[in-house]
């Protein structure tokens, strides 16, 4: 059952237009065809736009909205050394005329490249601390450090995957579904593939599929580092969140979702034999470039598991791109 009254709140909820929407919906008969499916399509939200885009960019646009950021000079948040959150936290608070603080693990790179690179290109002051368990602790004492100084920080968790964040998901979904429903394949029902890892994104597709009453949308949320339970519970979690920033009683655990870890491989951030095999099919067959780290796991799952069980009739495969590509060139 649609709820109008949250759909009509998340449409006026406030925010900060960074991105270039709605993002293209491509078919890609290429790949359709190397999965052996009638009818494939990327949704493409690496081309968001803002600071070389990435799903990170919709997120912020609900974190980053006016009233929130009402005296406020200076964001902080963190992330790996080569995390597309901080890339677009950092492009934002420039294009802001706000200073950026990026708390990333590991230790200063000689040489940045990548997203390393485009941190301090865009202006970001870069603390390193030596693991992510230090992460939480040091962006609190850089925040008391620049009230110390007599400014104001705000603090953006980690990928912006908060309730809030996670808005910008479910208005994304609005968007995916419109588009769909606009397509004249024969499919009546979809399996939407993603990476995922700190969740706001599969986070804000659950919600917005639960407000839209939308139960012919499976979700499959393939992991860059958790296990598939944490995947699961974190990203209801969030949902819940929202939904209930929106006022809104909608129940997100009935939406067909699934969690896959089984791309993982030896960790975060580390490709793996079918992670690279499918991030050159994305190349060769679709001039589509992926991100070691995320999108082409998540393809890898894809490709994996249509290979394994098939897909259902009247069943259209999309696969959501999150981004990501200057990790690829690090």
């Amino acid at each position: 059952m649609t709820d109008h009254d949250a759909l009509e709140r998340l449409a006026h909820w406030p925010r900060r237009p960074f991105a270039d929407l709605p993002t293209p919906l491509l078919r890609v008969d290429r790949l359709a065809g190397r999965l052996g499916v009638p009818h494939a399509y990327v949704k493409m939200d690496a081309e968001t736009g803002f600071a070389l885009g990435g799903n990170k960019v919709r997120k912020l646009e609900f974190e980053l909205a006016p009233e929130r950021l009402a005296g406020v000079t200076c964001l902080i948040t963190a992330g790996g050394p080569q995390s597309n959150h901080c890339r677009v936290t950092a492009a934002a608070a420039a294009r802001l005329g706000l200073r950026c603080v990026l708390v990333l693990n590991g230790p200063e790179p000689e040489h940045p490249t990548g997203n390393a690179l485009l941190h301090r290109l865009f202006g970001a002051e870069i603390v390193t601390v030596a693991d992510r368990a230090l992460r939480g602790p040091t962006m609190e004492a850089v925040a008391r450090r620049i009230a110390g100084e007599g400014g104001r920080a705000l603090m953006l968790a980690l990928g912006a995957s908060t309730g809030l964040g996670s808005l910008g998901y479910a208005a994304a979904a609005v968007e995916l579904c419109a588009q769909l429903d606009r397509l004249d394949d024969g499919c009546t029902s979809s399996t939407v593939w993603l990476s995922s890892s700190s969740c706001g994104t599969l986070a804000g597709l659950i919600l917005g599929l639960s407000l839209l009453g939308r139960t012919d949308i499976r979700l499959v949320g393939v992991s860059a580092d958790a296990t598939a339970e944490e995947l699961r519970t974190t990203s209801l979690a969030l949902a819940s969140e929202g939904a209930a920033l929106l006022g809104s009683g909608t129940r997100p655990d009935r939406i067909p979702c699934e969690t896959d870890d089984s791309q993982v491989g030896q960790g975060y951030g580390l490709p793996t034999d079918a992670s690279r095999e499918a991030t050159e099919a994305f190349a060769r067959l679709e001039g589509l470039v992926l991100d070691p780290t995320y999108s082409s796991k998540a393809a890898a799952g894809m490709f994996a598991a249509v290979s394994r069980d098939g897909i259902r009739r009247g069943e259209r495969v999309v696969f959501l791109h999150t981004g990501g590509a200057p990790g690829l060139l690090a």
